[in-house]
């Protein structure tokens, strides 16, 4: 049974037809200049009004969904995040989680039954041509099976794969200027995590994949009533249309609604971390997009997961390692700490580790046993920034979905309890992984080695820290290790001394080159008026190279400037 659509909005740019890589590069370079220019004219104005950020959001967020999935996915990170962004952005940036204007009817039956090889009424007993959600990558339809089951159908966006073949080539062309303007950008290996994020994409567009993933982490999860995952319909499943078994719940960051169903948020805090924590450290294979839009809950407070399509998979070596990290973090154990992420690839070993050593300090000092308070990070500006000065961390591409999944799930966690903290809600995972409970999958004989293999390491982890040497004997060994590296180094510091050399050389750096313009203009000038008036066309055509190369030393010399004050 079909009922009559609503008429859709006009589809986005990003939709039509014909699009050229010389036109979507020309899109995205005018969104970025015209954003970047109104915050500047805003500050330069000091025009920094509530109602102004609001207009700003709003634009942002409008072209986000002009410009297409893979900008509108950024937005969706960003919205979680109200340690980053000031609430007008939050808001706004909030409505692209299931707020993308959907696509027509008759284009999503035409896929449905394209992809199907039947007439629609052959497949489903009833169909809801309004989409009860449109996201970035297709959109969700409910129906009704011929057998009564009530199921959604989920129809991916048409033109998916050719935009983001568009978007790949723009991409690289920006991260290739970025990496000649900002020299700085290399050490940060933009291409790894440019060819991450699309090559994920590109499996996320996949339907069938989508749907293994789905049984792979149903199975993982078969044992925890307080986690529903919608069970997948086969027959009616291609890479491009998706069937699931109908899961209604509320949105996860609704608190109003939540309330009202009596839904205790702390107690769903704890729920989310520890599954998450299960995910990451005992199935090494967890949601990298957990976005609200991805989240649910029941009206009995279980969680409930709706899409499949970004997972990513962690090895057996890097979770065992993860889980020793945990345990270092858990007794603010910063050397420990550190060691562990060194040997997890996530900080590159340098000759002065003394930056990275003080933040991780504070950092667990701070944060360990008490609520995590955004107004303080601002007392770790002038570490952050020493410490990314020298250059000692590095991030491989396969880890930034681990860190961009869980700072989203911060902010989905600010959003319900403003005074939670993730390690300790993280403590009782982990004293269920040392302490094997009974309760737990551990019931299972497969589920059984796998616990005693996590309590066994955790037992493991524990007797090394109880049996360490105390701090005056493991001084004197790692003095001695980074001496027979070394990285032993003696150095007398001043970090504004340093920062003041710095701007000095980048602009006697200017001005040898306003000079060298300045001259081979002259020249140029007066090789016109002369007998060598061929020339004048060579030493005009090196003076406009030299303006160039002016114009860059004079935007690093005040983003050099820029840091500087954020630093003070």
């Amino acid at each position: 049974m079909l009922v009559k659509a609503k008429p859709q909005p006009p589809a986005p740019r990003w939709q039509k037809p014909r699009y050229s890589s010389w036109e979507r590069q020309r899109d995205v370079t005018i969104a970025i200049g015209r954003f970047l220019s109104a915050l500047w004219w805003d500050r330069l104005r000091g025009h920094n009004t509530s109602d102004r950020r609001s207009q700003r959001a709003n634009w942002l967020a409008k072209t986000l969904i002009d410009l297409g999935p893979a900008f509108i996915k950024v937005g969706q990170a960003l919205s979680t995040r109200p340690d980053l962004l000031p609430g007008e952005y939050i808001s706004a940036l909030s409505r692209l989680q299931d707020a993308v204007p959907p696509f027509s009817t008759d284009l999503a039956i035409a896929t449905i039954e394209t992809e199907l090889g039947q007439p629609l009424t052959t497949i489903f007993a009833e169909f809801e041509p309004e989409p009860i959600a449109a996201a970035s990558l297709g959109q969700v339809h409910r129906a009704v099976l011929h057998e009564g089951d009530r199921v959604v159908v989920k129809i991916q966006r048409p033109g998916l794969e050719p935009l983001f073949d568009l978007d790949f080539k723009v991409l690289r062309q920006l991260i290739h200027w970025s990496e000649l303007l900002f020299p700085w950008t290399q050490q940060y290996d933009l291409e790894s995590i440019y060819q991450e994020f699309f090559r994920v994409l590109y499996q996320e567009i996949d339907y069938v994949r989508e749907a293994h993933n789905a049984d792979h982490f149903r199975k993982n999860f078969q044992e925890f009533h307080n986690v529903r995952v919608p069970k997948v319909y086969w027959p009616h499943t291609t890479s491009r249309v998706l069937v699931m078994e109908y899961l209604p719940g509320i949105k996860v960051d609704d608190c109003e609604s939540l309330d009202s169903c009596g839904i205790d948020t702390k107690r769903l805090n704890q729920l989310g971390v520890c599954c998450y924590l299960k995910q990451l450290l005992q199935d090494g294979f967890f949601q990298a997009d957990p976005h609200p839009g991805n989240l649910a809950v029941a009206a009995d407070g279980s969680l409930i997961f709706y899409d499949f399509g970004m997972f990513v998979e962690v090895k057996s070596l890097a979770k065992d390692q993860m889980l020793q990290t945990l345990f270092a973090v858990l007794q603010k154990d910063s050397e420990s700490v550190l060691e562990s992420l060194i040997s997890m690839g996530l900080i590159e070993p340098v000759s002065d580790m003394r930056p990275v050593r003080k933040l991780l300090q504070f950092t667990l000092e701070r944060f360990a046993e008490r609520p995590v308070d955004v107004n303080a990070f601002t007392e770790m500006r002038r570490e952050i920034a020493t410490l990314f000065e020298q250059q000692p961390f590095r991030l491989p591409a396969q880890m930034t979905y681990i860190l961009k999944s869980i700072t989203t799930l911060d902010g989905i966690a600010r959003r319900l309890d403003p005074e939670y903290n993730l390690i300790a809600l993280a403590k009782p995972f982990v004293k269920q992984l040392a302490g094997i409970d009974a309760n737990s999958s551990a019931t299972a004989g497969s589920g059984r080695r796998k616990w005693l293999g996590l309590a066994k390491l955790a037992v493991e982890t524990v007797q090394a820290q109880l049996s360490k040497p105390n701090p005056t004997v493991l001084a004197i060994q790692r003095l001695e290790q980074r001496i027979e590296r070394g990285e032993l180094e003696l150095r007398v510091r001043s970090t504004e001394t340093e920062r003041a050399l710095k701007r000095l050389n980048l602009t006697i750096e200017c001005l040898m080159h306003m000079a060298l313009t300045g001259c081979l203009l002259i020249g140029g000038a007066v090789l016109t008026l002369g007998p060598l008036a061929h020339w004048a066309a060579f030493v005009l055509a090196a003076a406009g190279v030299a303006a160039v190369v002016t114009v860059r030393s004079l935007i690093r010399l005040s983003l050099r400037k820029r840091l500087d004050r954020l630093m003070d």
